[in-house]
């Protein structure tokens, strides 16, 4: 059975870019290169909230990833949140992703309703709900950046030899 591991982090810093970076170290993720897929899970994959990743392979490797993503300049607050479902007899499942300049609560309540939206357009019987989320206050004068993200299994390499 396949892991896909949910993990989360907030940072802040000089820039933008240099917020993100942060946030994905603080996640466990930020050796890697990156590749977002939409929202599906695959049958017979165990999914575990682990918070920081662990060692996923070597430096430079592709990630696949479903990332909530949300960055701001203070001040403010940002908040990014993954909610998923898994099919009741180890089949598909689904992953929502909701980010912005908005509370806590707000972004939960919104992935909540997206997560529950997809689940009626698919002929499945879903679990129980569950979401991981990552909230920040976002001082003057420094972007911030919070993420959350279902990483898929391990590294693999991004060029062939």
């Amino acid at each position: 059975m396949s892991t896909i591991r949910v993990v989360w982090g907030s940072a802040s810093a000089p820039t933008a870019m240099a917020s993100y970076d942060a946030a994905l170290a603080e996640a466990g993720v930020e050796n890697y290169n990156l590749v977002s897929v939409s929202s599906v899970i695959p049958a017979e994959t165990h999914v575990e909230a682990v918070g920081t990743a662990p060692d996923l392979g070597p430096a430079g490797e592709r990630l696949t990833v479903v990332e909530a993503r949300a960055t701001t300049a203070g001040p403010g607050r940002v908040s990014a949140a993954l909610a998923w479902s898994q099919s009741v007899d180890d089949g598909p499942g689904l992953f929502y992703e909701t980010a912005g300049e908005m509370d806590r609560d707000d972004v939960e309540r919104r992935v909540r309703e997206g997560l529950a939206a997809g689940q009626e357009l698919r002929d499945w019987q879903f679990a129980d709900p569950r979401a991981a989320v990552e909230s920040r206050q976002a001082d003057s004068g420094r972007y911030t950046t919070a993420v959350v993200l279902a990483v898929y299994g391990d590294s693999e390499p991004i060029l062939s030899d």
